[in-house]
């Protein structure tokens, strides 16, 4: 029997669930609060380019889009490190099987998916529907139609939460006995600039890498885009953009810590894009259960929303559509055993990513310029060309495989007591090796 299922929110995480109902022939009502994206100019703040690896890879791949996403999105192959003197060095993703991530447009993708749902016909999308209620519980909205300013009840078997990390779906949810729920935001901020194409139209930097100038305390990133364009971001503390109050302020700033990307930014446009903007907070939250009984259920960042610095946020995402879609097929879409097994599953990988969002700051903006880290690199390359099914360095089980995010955690804590190990032995060896003795 088809269910009625609604899900809050037509963001990436949303329409892409949309697509998975729609494929099994329930018939499902996508409610928005923001008019349709394909309709309107990008919101400002938001991030205009995602990192789409083997996880979101493989959802949509079920749906038929991972070919579309594939040709739209550029390969990334490595970071490039921008040093402070201009020097550039890369390190590989994947220095043994040259798997990349893509660089793809959220806004390009959201599109996508929300086409690829409606041509489901028993699929309805409304735009400019915002919750105000609900009674999860019975499978009970209130919605408002902003155009018209009314509110109507609707009901379903299923309600599906995935309006994003400020969640109007999880808000019912903290009103219940039982839920936990946590949420950090770290003192760092980020803005997004711009390098623009060449005279000619051409890539400013080379394309087919992740740009990073690693500051220690701070650092500044850039993803292709496909007008050959760079979305540029950078993370620093607060109080370190509210110093930067004046344009000789900025181009000083710059001048010393990102002096290569000025002539590549323009002065001019550096100014005014810094100063029209402002910096975004960023965010992680944990929470769960993320079902209540068998008629709702939290998906994407209203249930694990990240910092943005393993790239994992779509992916991960995208793999819960994937998961819950797979365990509600597997139940024979039995509501009341394939909620719970969801999110007993689900929480633990979830509270994982979190986590290893947070320790890749730390890497990305100080840790990749330390050679113990360059060296811990190439030891893992080496173990992992000579035993590539035993050991699996963290990146690639996070990126570029399907490996539960704890089981990635604890394969990491595993290897890191090995080479603590290797490292002891061999300064036990060297410390009691006979010296020669000189007359």
């Amino acid at each position: 029997k088809p269910l009625k299922v609604i899900i809050v929110g037509g963001g990436l995480v949303g329409s892409l669930s949309a697509c998975y109902f729609g494929k099994r022939g329930h018939e499902v009502h996508l409610y928005e609060y923001r008019q349709d994206i394909r309709t309107t100019d990008l919101v400002q703040g938001r991030s205009i380019n995602l990192a789409m690896s083997a996880r979101a890879r493989a959802a949509l791949r079920e749906v038929g889009l991972e070919d579309t996403m594939l040709h739209h999105g550029i390969p990334m192959r490595a970071r490039m490190i921008h040093g402070l003197d201009g020097s550039l060095h890369q390190i590989p993703y994947d220095a043994n099987g040259k798997q990349c991530i893509y660089s793809v447009g959220r806004k390009y993708l959201n599109e996508v998916l929300l086409t690829a749902a409606e041509k489901f016909s028993n699929v309805k999308i409304h735009f400019e529907h915002k919750l105000v209620h609900a009674r999860l519980e019975a499978g009970l909205v209130t919605l408002n139609r902003m155009e018209l300013n009314d509110e109507y009840t609707d009901h379903a078997d299923l309600i599906v939460g995935a309006d994003g990390a400020y969640s109007s779906v999880r808000n019912q949810y903290m009103k219940r006995p039982m839920f936990d729920y946590s949420q950090t935001y770290i003192q760092h901020g980020y803005m997004e600039l711009c390098i623009p194409p060449t005279q000619n139209g051409q890539f400013a930097m080379k394309p087919n890498f992740l740009h990073i100038w690693p500051r220690g305390s701070f650092m500044m990133i850039a993803l292709p885009n496909q007008d050959c364009s760079w979305t540029v971001t950078l993370f620093m503390p607060f109080s370190q953009f509210s110093a930067l109050d004046s344009p000789v302020r900025l181009l000083n700033f710059f001048q010393t810590h990102f002096p290569d990307s000025i002539s590549l930014i323009g002065k001019e446009k550096l100014i005014h894009d810094y100063f029209v903007a402002t910096p975004s907070n960023l965010v992680s939250v944990k929470c769960g259960p993320y079902n209540i009984g068998s008629s709702a259920v939290l998906i994407g960042d209203a249930a694990h929303a990240m910092v943005p610095f393993y790239g994992q946020g779509m992916n991960a995402g995208f793999e819960d559509c994937q998961l819950l879609d797979r365990i509600l097929m597997e139940s024979g879409w039995d509501l009341q055993s394939a909620l719970p097994q969801f999110s007993t599953f689900r929480r633990p990988d979830a509270h994982a990513v979190c986590d290893l969002a947070m320790y890749n700051y730390v890497e990305m903006r100080d840790l990749v310029t330390r050679k113990s880290f360059l060296w811990r690199k190439r030891l893992d390359n080496a173990l992992h060309w000579l035993f590539p099914s035993l050991w699996i360095p963290l990146y690639n089980s996070v990126t570029f495989s399907d490996m539960r995010y704890s089981h990635c955690v604890s394969n990491k804590q595993w290897q890191d007591k090995v080479s603590s190990s290797v490292e002891s032995s061999g300064m036990i060896i060297y410390t009691t090796l006979p010296r020669g003795h000189s007359n």
